[in-house]
């Protein structure tokens, strides 16, 4: 899997949680260090920082978790909410959505700041474990049953023959009920 540079491995859930948080790092020693292109999203290094970080260079690599992180004064961050930082001048004080749902097009137009529920809104990818390949779909008696989730409980939206059908069925309800949705 990919790794940040200066963690040694991997980086846990509780360490990205962790890299959510601020810290000492300014947008003004950010904008020293890098440069952005809100247009493409890309951060690219303003001075050589190691004999692997050269000028110009792309900063940071693709995380196990599908997020850019990028090193930053021997510490690891995600690299939307320093495009946050870069573009604002202040960290995020919610969590950052992707709008689009691809977790390493951080261009400023795509990032929103939510609430942890409305960030869980715009899931648009079902889980590792989800058998059908479909959100909001698993396989029930022969059927495909759609569940969605609303303010916290879970809503039988019915049963159906195709797990494409119930997906169309899934995502009608998802539209109307969950406003942070960009599907």
């Amino acid at each position: 899997p990919a790794q940040c540079a200066n963690t040694g491995g991997p980086l846990t859930n509780q360490q990205l949680e962790c890299f959510m948080a601020t810290s000492n790092l300014t947008a003004q020693i950010l904008r020293e260090l890098l440069n952005y292109d809100p247009l493409t999203g890309v951060f690219t290094r303003r001075i050589r920082t190691s004999h692997n970080a050269r000028v110009g260079d792309v900063a940071g690599s693709a995380h196990r978790m599908g997020y850019w992180c990028i090193s930053v004064l021997g510490r690891p961050f995600l690299a939307h909410r320093l495009a946050w930082l870069y573009v604002h001048g202040e960290w995020p004080s919610k969590h950052l959505d992707h709008l689009n749902g691809n977790r390493t097009d951080n261009r400023i137009e795509n990032l929103r700041q939510v609430s942890v529920a409305e960030n869980a809104e715009n899931t648009r990818r079902p889980h590792r474990d989800n058998k059908s390949g479909y959100l909001g779909v698993c396989k029930k008696r022969g059927k495909w049953l759609a569940v969605i989730q609303i303010k916290g409980k879970y809503t039988r939206i019915g049963l159906f023959d195709t797990p494409e059908m119930a997906h169309e069925a899934y995502l009608a309800e998802k539209r109307k009920h969950h406003k942070a949705c960009t599907i």
